[in-house]
């Protein structure tokens, strides 16, 4: 059996349907549905149970859980990078994956785990060293924190441990997110709802709209997860991004120019959607200040090194995709 945590959210129910793909159902899915519409991204899925987090986490602590496992896979965190809540957010960031992984360690299970690039902070350098790492938020404190005691135990390691730093994640069954779901899904929605696009204006040195990220999309996460599930033997923490930054002004232009793909309409170019007003700019948020990635880009020498290397889609192919894939949703709500 195969556990993910997260498995209701965002990247875990992504992951579980990727072992679906794969003719895996034996999938214990755990989670804290509080939040009682994150079903809905496990409704295609099949899985063999469901627990919830607390639950699982007293039967681990205590030894109560006796289902013979394969790998953990641990996406349950808090990622709201807004949280101020400090004991919260260690409580379930720190604290929780500080657990399992003592108890796959005891029963020498790969063990894959969320990180992310908020470890960075306002860094310019992004790659998996300490000197590069800086965090300026408690969410990203938190990550940070567990990849520094990862560290002190991948010597003498029992079983594999990756730990996936994952940079600006997009795609399908994310949707539950609100505010913290990806520049591309509020893109669509301002698009369909009004024919228009906001962005921020410029800060710190950059143009308005030209503020740059490295967007993944969820289909390249999943697959660098199963690679690593394949390869057990392959061990540490690791950027998972493009390595190519692009600029929310490319994420706003590819969800337009995907309505108008899906219109048959020919693509245009940023600069008339700026001219037509269909992308506009608002001011950078004061609380944002001091607290915001300008720009991020995955070193992924690391990854690579390890032996993964399938292409990364672009902003332009996989932002095209998920905009079709969430245009079929929407349609498919409004004829029930």
């Amino acid at each position: 059996m195969y556990v993910v945590t997260g498995g209701a959210g965002f990247i875990g129910a992504n992951l579980v349907k990727a072992l679906n793909d794969r003719g895996e159902t034996d999938i214990l899915v755990v989670d804290d549905l509080e939040q009682g519409d994150k079903f809905r991204n496990l409704a295609d899925c099949k899985i063999a149970d469901y627990l919830d987090k607390r639950d699982f986490l007293e039967r681990i602590n205590f030894g109560h859980f006796k289902k013979k496992l394969k790998a953990v896979f641990h996406e349950g965190a808090c990622s709201d990078t807004m949280e101020h809540n400090g004991a919260y957010m260690m409580a379930n960031n720190y604290e929780y994956s500080k657990s399992l992984l003592h108890y796959c360690q005891a029963k020498r299970l790969p063990y894959l785990y969320a990180s992310s690039a908020a470890v960075y902070g306002a860094g310019k350098i992004f790659r998996e060293t300490p000197e590069c790492e800086a965090p300026l938020n408690v969410y990203g404190y938190s990550k940070w924190l567990f990849d520094e005691y990862v560290r002190r135990h991948l010597p003498k390691r029992t079983a594999q441990i990756a730990g996936f730093r994952y940079f600006n994640v997009y795609g399908p069954r994310e949707s539950h997110k609100g505010r913290m779901a990806s520049v591309a899904f509020h893109h669509f929605n301002q698009f369909r709802d009004s024919g228009q696009v906001k962005l921020f204006e410029g800060c710190d040195g950059f143009g308005n709209g030209e503020q740059r990220r490295d967007f993944i999309s969820i289909e390249d996460v999943a697959k660098v997860n199963l690679f690593f599930l394949e390869h057990r033997q392959k061990s540490g923490i690791f950027n998972v991004g493009t390595g190519r930054a692009q600029t929310f002004n490319d994420v706003a232009l590819a969800v337009v120019n995907s309505f108008r793909r899906l219109s048959a309409e020919p693509p245009v170019d940023l600069e008339l959607l700026q001219k037509d007003g269909l992308i506009s700019y608002i001011p950078f948020p004061e609380g944002l200040k001091g607290k915001y990635q300008s720009f991020t880009q995955a070193d992924i020498s690391a990854l690579r090194r390890a032996g993964y290397k399938t292409p990364f889609l672009t902003v332009e192919e996989g932002v095209g995709r998920y905009i079709a894939t969430l245009a079929k949703q929407h349609d498919s709500a409004n004829l029930r």
